[in-house]
């Protein structure tokens, strides 16, 4: 499961093993000053997350970099049963390449208060 963390104003994404296959990188880090919005969402987007170069296991884990057709660009781990933390930053410059995190993990709550807590700081 993908690895959130947030130490000395960096929030970093670590995907282990296979992930980081899917994903294409073994981790992704940015400065939580490039945080836009934070918003937990109870479970799975159903939404269209467009193109995608990683896996999709139809209902159930969607994991590597999705392109919608309006060029949103994303970096995607999602889990169903899990809550969801979408996480927009201010630009793709900032965001390396990246418009919207997607991320599924237990402690989805916690980090979005941390995460809004130091973004407004």
């Amino acid at each position: 499961m993908t690895i959130l963390n947030v130490r000395d104003s960096v929030l970093t994404l670590t995907f282990p093993g296979w992930e980081r296959l899917m994903a294409g990188r073994a981790d992704y880090s940015v400065a939580v000053g490039a945080v836009e919005s934070v918003e937990v969402l109870s479970g799975w987007s159903s939404e269209v997350l467009g193109w995608r170069t990683g896996l999709v296991i139809s209902g159930f884990r969607k994991l590597g970099t999705f392109r919608h057709p309006d060029g949103t660009r994303r970096l995607v781990s999602m889990t169903r049963g899990l809550p969801l933390l979408r996480i927009r930053l201010r630009d793709r410059e900032v965001g390396a390449g990246f418009d919207e995190l997607l991320v599924s993990t237990p402690e989805a709550a916690g980090l979005a208060a941390e995460l809004d807590t130091l973004a407004r700081s």
